[in-house]
């Protein structure tokens, strides 16, 4: 069951004046795909558990030394997020956000409905699922996880759009405003009463929560700060500045983003990334060397904080995120190219804790590396190129 004291607290948003509530949801939608595992249930937890997709399925490895645990077939595109717990992570079907037990490496048939499930946002005490087919958020407590079914809260937009939200510890809701054809910035809400709105952030796109609960959004021409009550608008230093993927670090008021700096472009591969600092609502562009560039899957952050890229030379990029200096360089992959569809696989990098991990699709690798001695430690060859890549990340209830 879930805890009362957040079911309260989330109980109180339920009649926004922007945010109409719904039924708690709890029953289970219809599962996608075939779920049956070609290896035994695990008699043991799965130490630190990575969940990698492939074309056709799910594979299940143990974080600690890339042995492979689980492998289990699924049909479509998958995607993977971390539910919010240490055990549990939440793959996205034609259906909804479907519930794996990645810990145990069983994909549940339990499921959180969703038309064109979107992003999950773990926060906290609180996991927020966006559907943009609907613009239904569905709000629950990742630890109830544990027992089955956690209780949800679910709550409607005022129009279906690709977007996302973030429940803060004081119960503040913050999502993002748009319709079907764009999106145009956010709100926050206390309950019944709507305390914070921008609208100025066109294309609003990625969401992170950096130090003192400041969340950070990015936009076509910039950023949008939610802190204090307010939100604050940061621009960006070109005409066009699209930051569109951030990662965040609880231990640091910066935050690290990609930057898109032309309009016109198919598909702009970037040469230059982006460091939010909400302390001073400064926007710093930093270049990485010649030629390099990266994608959307090459962001993160290590565990003091430090700003990750993974660029198509191959190389993990570590920078200062106050100062944007170099501090070193990894050699991870061969080169790559970004490729045109964004479904296809490419290199990615997924961080927890102290940990960093590295796919390698060319070679069906997956890679562990030691940050602090800059070395690949460990490596798996798979089956089939990996494409998504998460696990289990959460905290002590």
């Amino acid at each position: 069951m879930s805890n009362p004291r957040w079911l309260y607290r989330v109980g109180v948003l339920s009649c926004a004046a922007a945010l109409t509530a719904c039924s708690s949801g709890g029953d289970n939608a219809e599962s996608a795909g075939t779920s049956e595992p070609t290896s035994p249930v695990q008699s043991a937890p799965i130490p630190e558990p990575l969940v990698a997709t492939y074309d056709g399925g799910l594979y299940v490895l143990d974080g600690e030394t890339l042995e492979l645990r689980q492998d289990i077939p699924l049909d479509g595109f998958l995607r993977v997020n971390p539910a919010g717990d240490d055990a549990h992570v939440l793959v996205t079907t034609n259906e909804g956000f479907r519930i794996l037990d990645a810990a145990s490496g069983q994909l549940t048939d339990e499921t959180f409905p969703a038309a064109e499930a979107g992003h999950v946002v773990p926060h906290g005490e609180t996991t927020v699922l966006f559907a943009d087919g609907s613009g239904e958020i569905t709000a629950f407590d990742p630890h109830a996880l544990a027992d089955g079914m956690p209780e949800t809260q679910t709550f409607t937009t005022p129009q279906p759009h690709h977007g996302v939200a973030v429940i803060l510890s004081d119960g503040t809701l913050v999502h993002s405003l748009g319709d079907a054809e764009s999106r145009t910035g956010a709100v926050a809400l206390q309950g019944d009463r709507e305390i914070a709105r921008n609208e100025d952030c066109p294309g609003l796109h990625g969401e992170t929560v950096v130090a003192d609960e400041e969340v950070v959004l990015g936009c076509e021409n910039g950023a949008l700060i939610f802190a204090n009550g307010r939100f604050t608008k940061v621009a960006s230093p070109t005409p066009y500045g699209r930051i569109g993927n951030i990662k965040g670090h609880d231990d640091s008021p910066v935050a690290l983003g990609d930057m898109k700096i032309d309009p016109d472009a198919e598909l702009e591969r970037p040469t230059q990334f982006s460091l939010i600092d909400t302390t001073t609502d400064k926007l710093t562009l930093v270049q990485l060397p010649p030629s390099v560039s990266y994608s959307f899957r090459s962001l993160a952050r290590g565990p003091q904080a430090e700003a990750l890229i993974l660029g198509t030379d191959g190389k993990l990029y570590v920078f200062d995120p106050v100062t944007g200096a170099q501090i070193k360089t990894i050699d991870v992959t061969g080169a790559w190219t970004e490729p045109d569809d964004w479904q296809d696989p490419r290199p990615t990098v997924f961080t927890r804790e102290d940990v960093v991990y590295v796919t390698d699709p060319a070679t069906r690798q997956i890679h562990l590396l030691d940050l602090q001695s800059g070395t690949v430690t460990a490596s798996v060859t798979l089956d089939q190129a990996p494409n998504e890549l998460s696990g289990a990340v959460g905290h002590d209830h």
